[in-house]
């Protein structure tokens, strides 16, 4: 288990019932968590919250909010700043269990002392692109299939002071890209991706990730450098563990790539309340040994 245990501006408060109090900055919100099956007493700081999100019966849900938040706020994480707001689907636009693997990206990157290109799949708003980027890659390519998402992103790399940093940002399937940078020659030291359990592409693609995530890493092999620094895979699939990922890599990239080495494991947050671990998905990533 991989913790991201160095926020300042952020803490999960406690979790249980199926359900998580966190703290964003000042704001302190109560959303659902399917994997927080424990009880925990439900005192009273869980009444004392900024806004809560009901989940309906019908599917979905929505916010109640309890004060006027701001349209939106900006947290940060090291030297990196975000711009987090609730959605309509239950999320802030950040993962902040995440920070343990920007963490790793920006040592890497730094470490190789060569121009490293990036590129970043299902990028959403950015976390991963801000942190390459911010570590001092020559080139991050931030693919998302939302064009809001991608809205989103460049509004993080302006907050973080990135704005001028390489990144192109693509609205696209990301396979479909995958396969046209392939046929344009184009070669990546980095390859990061987060693919959801099901979704579509801007002109209707179907992802499902069991049955495409295979062929999208077969995909990237045809763009990888001679010399790749890392492939990291995140999941968030039900159903999908991490050794599911060690398999996929160890049947592709490392059977290419014999040199490098494999690690997987979860990802998680520390509970302020007891403690405890909140596991959030899991990673799979497969690394050069130089």
């Amino acid at each position: 288990m991989r913790v991201s245990n160095e926020w300042k501006d952020y803490v999960c408060i406690d979790a249980g019932n199926g359900e998580k109090l966190e703290k964003w900055g000042d704001i302190v919100l109560r959303r659902p968590d399917p994997q927080a099956i424990w009880k925990t007493e439900k005192d009273a700081k869980w009444n004392h919250v900024d806004g809560r999100y009901y989940r309906s019966h019908k599917g979905g849900g929505e916010w109640k909010f309890y004060r006027k938040l701001p349209e939106y706020w900006v947290i940060h994480y090291k030297d990196l700043s975000f711009k987090v707001t609730p959605t309509n689907f239950k999320h802030t636009g950040l993962f902040p269990e995440q920070a343990t693997n920007w963490d790793y990206m920006i040592q890497k990157i730094k470490d190789a002392k060569r121009p490293i290109k990036v590129l970043n799949l299902f990028a959403y708003t950015g976390g991963a692109t801000i942190a390459c980027s911010y570590a001092g890659a020559e080139e991050v390519v931030h693919v998302d299939a939302a064009k809001g998402m991608v809205q989103w992103a460049k509004e993080n790399a302006k907050l973080s002071g990135l704005e001028d940093h390489h990144i192109r940002y693509i609205v696209d399937d990301c396979l479909k890209f995958v396969e046209r940078e392939a046929r344009r020659g184009r070669e990546y030291d980095v390859i990061i991706m987060d693919p959801p359990s099901y979704g579509r592409g801007p002109n209707g693609e179907v992802w499902k990730f069991e049955d495409n995530i295979y062929v999208l890493i077969e995909a990237c092999m045809k763009i990888l450098s001679d010399k790749p620094l890392f492939v990291l895979i995140n999941s968030y699939t039900t159903g999908i563990s991490s050794t599911v990922l060690e398999n996929i890599l160890k049947t592709t990239i490392l059977k290419k790539y014999p040199e490098g080495i494999i690690d997987t494991g979860e990802v998680g947050l520390p509970i302020e309340t007891n403690h405890l671990v909140l596991p959030c998905g899991i990673y799979g990533r497969y690394e050069s040994k130089d």
